[in-house]
């Protein structure tokens, strides 16, 4: 009996040493409605990062698209570019904002036509092995929320 309740002991001191809000939360996710037929979008959110360690972004995918990719702008030869990049670190306590002019997920070889105000699936792959599935509505670029609206989390 007393080997039975130091196993539980143990197993709930485990469970409360590891909150579940040391996590990645997702804020005011939206896809780039674009017009029929363009085979290109982009996806921008805020990854904030609840916990003490960094958290590293390796790997996006999405159920509209061919390919995901990790992209950010930056000014090269006097003229802005956007280059792919590996990987996106949300530092301990932190945030990153994906936007339009900086960091944002592209979402390359659309399957299929988006629609105004339907959701895409979009899944986020840590290097610590913890995935995120996010489902961001599709919206026109000017419907964008700022990074302070922390009313719209992921689904």
């Amino acid at each position: 009996m007393t080997k039975t309740i130091s196993i539980l002991l143990a197993v709930l001191v485990g469970v409360l040493a590891a909150p579940a809000w040391a996590q990645v939360q997702v804020y005011g996710p939206m896809v780039r409605m674009v017009p029929p037929g363009q085979p290109i979008s982009a996806a921008f959110m805020t990854l904030h990062n609840h916990g003490i360690d960094e958290k590293i972004l390796v790997k996006v995918h999405s159920d509209v698209a061919g390919a995901a990719e990790m992209h950010n702008h930056i000014l090269a030869d006097g003229m802005m570019k956007m280059r792919r990049i590996d990987t996106i670190v949300v530092p301990g306590h932190g945030r990153v904002e994906l936007k339009p002019g900086g960091l944002h997920i592209m979402l390359i070889g659309l399957s299929r036509n988006l629609q105004l105000g339907e959701r895409v699936t979009i899944d986020l792959e840590f290097a610590d092995g913890e995935r995120l599935t996010v489902n961001a509505p599709v919206q026109m670029a000017g419907d964008m929320r700022s990074e302070s609206n922390h009313t719209k989390h992921a689904d």
